[in-house]
């Protein structure tokens, strides 16, 4: 098994779980057929011009932006903290504000259109409403991501002092 992994560069479960994406991908390709990933009349609006969109534009773009967002974050804490401690804080605050972040950008991935209120003529026509309330929504759902994020933050900050309290007074 070492010399395997030395060889291929990780685990064998590793390539087990690639074959089977790529046979995943096959199966799925071979059950819509090709036909149906491109238009031959206007190409802009093939699946494959799309996904291949989506991957470059997640790669070159939004991949570096969000690199560069939590290497930010990731300094500005250091900085705001003080690089010259002598015990480092048992509890970083890093993912505490990485995760609400995810899921608010997820969020607001997922909804940008009603946010924005593009097709809101279809979306009042099929469902009697209007799309006022997304962004407000939104808005409340990013705020209770922040807090329910704090609230943890402060409840494993507490119990790691009071944790060093008790092997301190030893």
């Amino acid at each position: 098994m070492r010399r395997f992994a030395r060889f291929y560069g990780a685990n064998p479960l590793h390539l087990l779980a690639v074959l089977f994406s790529f046979a995943l991908a096959g199966y799925a390709v071979a059950v819509v057929g090709p036909d149906t990933l491109w238009n031959p009349d206007v190409w802009w609006k093939s699946i494959a011009v799309w996904f291949l969109g989506a991957v470059i534009a997640h790669d070159l773009v939004l991949f570096p932006l969000y690199a560069l967002a939590d290497r930010s974050l990731r300094s500005g804490l250091d900085a705001m903290r003080g690089r010259r401690r002598r015990r480092p804080r048992s509890v970083p605050a890093l993912n505490y504000i990485r995760i609400p972040a995810l899921a608010s950008g997820l969020t607001l991935l997922l909804f940008l259109p009603g946010i924005i209120e593009q097709g809101a003529d279809a979306y009042l026509a099929a469902t009697g409403l209007t799309q006022e309330p997304f962004q407000a929504r939104w808005l409340l759902l990013t705020a209770a991501f922040f807090a329910v994020s704090a609230v943890a933050y402060a409840i494993r900050l507490a119990l790691s002092r009071n944790g060093d309290e008790v092997r301190g007074s030893r």
